[in-house]
């Protein structure tokens, strides 16, 4: 009986055995670029993908640096198929193993007599702002090769222009309260001022401080790509934040011993003379960091 017992269940295992080897862990990933015959980079273009060994196929479609992603696949050969407004569609065959992200990039060709849309990597958007002259990838010193990288780097550039829009349109809503501050600072330190000029003066300025502060947030905690070199306008606007970043400490500070001095009624001496001054050029140079990566120049 024994014996009888201990064959049936060697029997078994050999019969579950074919179940338990085809299991694979999907962990497997696909990622690439698309690009157009110049090379530019295709936007929203479609891509599938469907394994030659069981049939099961998955989709994705490019995003605005021409990049796709595809995660969770079970290891094996698969056929990669890009289709796209205006070009013809292009086939591939690639093997993903266990654990590895595999890159494809394709190009297409345009069909005949169509001259198809495309984004040229030097003018897709990373800064806050939908405007068409606001800076590039390569101006905030990501170089092509970390915009087309693997699916990590590209939530990384995500990140970064999800904060950095944050970041501008923060500054833009910003400007509102900083000139109307400017406005009545004429009142608040004139000859003939009132303690209530001086105190809408003082209210507009701490708004615009809390503002800035904010807005300054999110452009530091934005995450950066070890070895990128700042290019274009985004110098000039970082070379502008060393004025007004302290200056925008420094003009509260002033600000409130010369509040303090004319409510005592005295005359404004000693360093809170300086709070005007100061104030002047910290605005400006709020100012001319905002046009910087609102033109281009």
């Amino acid at each position: 009986m024994k014996a009888k017992a201990a064959k049936l269940i060697l029997g078994m295992g050999i019969l579950m055995l074919p179940v338990a080897l085809p299991a694979q862990v999907a962990d497997a990933a696909l990622s690439g670029t698309i690009t157009g015959p110049s090379g530019a980079v295709v936007p929203n273009a479609n891509v599938s993908l469907r394994n030659l060994d069981s049939g099961q196929s998955m989709a994705a479609q490019t995003n605005s640096a021409g990049i796709y992603n595809l995660q969770n696949l079970a290891p094996g050969d698969y056929e990669v198929a890009v289709a796209a407004e205006g070009f013809e569609a292009k086939t591939a065959r690639v093997t993903v193993t266990a654990g590895a992200t595999q890159t494809v990039n394709l190009a297409l060709t345009a069909e005949p007599g169509k001259n198809p849309a495309t984004t040229p990597p030097e003018n897709v958007p990373n800064a806050p702002s939908s405007s068409k002259t606001e800076p590039s990838l390569q101006d905030l010193g990501f170089p092509p090769e970390q915009t087309q990288g693997n699916a990590k780097e590209q939530a990384l550039l995500d990140k970064r222009t999800h904060m950095l829009k944050i970041h501008q349109r923060l500054g833009l809503i910003t400007t509102i309260p900083l000139i109307a501050t400017v406005v009545t600072s004429i009142g608040a330190g004139g000859k003939n001022t009132s303690n209530t000029d001086r105190t809408v003066h003082t209210v507009l300025g701490s708004v615009t401080g809390d503002l800035y502060f904010m807005s300054a947030y999110y452009a530091i905690r934005a995450p950066r790509v070890p070895g990128t070199v700042t290019r274009g306008p985004i110098r000039f606007h970082k070379a502008m934040a060393w004025i007004h970043g302290p200056g925008m400490i420094l003009t509260p500070i002033l600000g409130a011993m010369a509040y303090s001095q004319k409510n005592n009624g005295e005359k404004v001496h000693g360093i809170a003379s300086a709070h005007g001054p100061v104030a002047i050029v910290t605005a400006g140079a709020f100012g001319a960091a905002l046009l910087s990566v609102s033109l281009k120049f």
